[in-house]
């Protein structure tokens, strides 16, 4: 009997600490440890512990009534083992509706719920579970393009370092080049003043102007016209520029025809200096030896490949420095803080709005083309900087 009394005590303790403490989380337990009185959280006033839960608001916090609805700003803690915990408003509790998902805010009520905390719990973990091979799936592609950022970073750089080597190589080549051109070139003049020279006699002059003068005479009508002017001659800081009629009439002494006579006296002066025209084709300077002379043809020929090679390793160099220009450019992009994004580089993606279709290029540019296929800038920007030109808006 005895031991009966003791088990009945015990259990109606834990029904009265129960209910006195109903609604309320572990962290706030310390609040609500039975004594003589109760102090109301916000320290407003004191109550007697029994007026804890007895669904009366004493304190203006609401915090005497955890458990009940009788405070309008009262919160009650759902437990939710197996869920997430979480508080309601105190009003929702014993309304007839559940709540909670472990039912614990119908306590009172006529309304039966089922408690679904570890169902919802299941399917949260789940759901979290998901995320988390989602996250690792997306970090494991992201240590990817850094792998790959770092590696196309490093290649980059080694490419830029053999492009400078190689500029520093055709640098100088392009001297030597341009050291063996105006050898050939001087040689070449050389040869032209020795020659010029030597030719002192009248027979062999007259037979160079004659031969100029046949070489522009195209139908041997003995006479230069405007149009055979126009074919044959022209200016020597342009060659490919044809000669206007009153350019050409000029030429020709201000008439439209000149026989051999007026052309050994007038044209042919300004042909054999070589300083403003020339015959197309030629070089200059005594053209028509050109044809005569094999020391003038081997001269010529030497200053021509030296013009050629020199050409050659100019364009070269150009190339190569623009290569390295456009590569340092890259270099100074901001690919992100592992450089993950540089695998964007060179790429473009394609969005069709409507009748637009728009065209984004990293780090490049962002173009708009319409159904008729009118294509409109709309700016350059860098996605990881700052844009180099704000996009284009409306």
């Amino acid at each position: 009997m005895r031991c009966q009394i003791i088990i009945a005590a015990t259990f109606w303790s834990v029904c009265v600490d129960s209910r006195k403490i109903r609604g309320i989380s572990l962290s706030y337990k310390r609040f609500y440890r039975e004594r003589k009185s109760f102090l109301c959280i916000d320290g407003s006033r004191m109550v007697p512990f029994e007026q804890v839960n007895d669904d009366y608001c004493d304190c203006e916090d609401g915090s005497d009534e955890p458990g009940t609805a009788a405070c309008p700003n009262g919160r009650f803690y759902c437990t939710n083992l197996g869920f997430r915990p979480h508080y309601i408003p105190s009003s929702r509790v014993n309304d007839g509706i559940c709540d909670c998902c472990d039912t614990s805010d119908e306590y009172n009520s006529l309304t039966w719920c089922l408690n679904s905390c570890r169902n919802l719990g299941q399917r949260e973990r789940a759901d979290l579970e998901g995320r988390m091979r989602t996250l690792d799936e997306g970090l494991r592609l992201k240590q990817q393009l850094i792998e790959e950022g770092v590696h196309i970073w490093r290649e980059k750089q080694t490419q830029l370092i053999e492009l400078q080597q190689v500029a520093e190589d055709l640098q100088v080549k392009l001297e030597e080049h341009r050291r063996r051109k105006n050898t050939a070139d001087r040689l070449r003049e050389q040869t032209l003043m020795a020659l010029e020279a030597e030719d002192n006699g009248p027979r062999r002059q007259n037979r160079t102007i004659t031969s100029i003068f046949h070489q522009l005479d195209s139908n041997n009508d003995g006479s230069i016209t405007v149009d055979e002017v126009q074919a044959k001659v022209a200016y020597v800081e342009d060659e490919e520029r044809i000669l206007s009629e009153d350019e050409a009439v000029a030429l020709l002494g201000g008439g439209h025809q000149m026989d051999l006579t007026m052309f050994q006296h007038m044209l042919w002066n300004n042909l054999r200096s070589g300083d403003s025209i020339k015959i197309k084709g030629t070089h200059g300077a005594l053209v028509g030896l050109v044809d005569e002379d094999p020391n003038i043809k081997a001269a010529g020929s030497a200053a021509e490949r030296a013009a050629a090679d020199l050409k050659k390793v100019e364009e070269a160099f150009e190339t190569v420095n623009m290569e390295i220009s456009d590569l340092t450019k890259k270099l100074t992009i901001d690919y992100g803080a592992d450089r993950e994004y540089l695998f964007m580089n060179n790429q473009c993606y394609q969005l069709k709005v409507y009748e637009y279709t728009y065209t984004l290029c990293p780090f490049n540019q962002v173009t708009q083309k319409d159904v008729s296929g009118t294509e409109v800038s709309l700016g350059t920007r860098a996605i990881c900087g700052f844009p180099t030109t704000h996009l284009a808006s409306d």
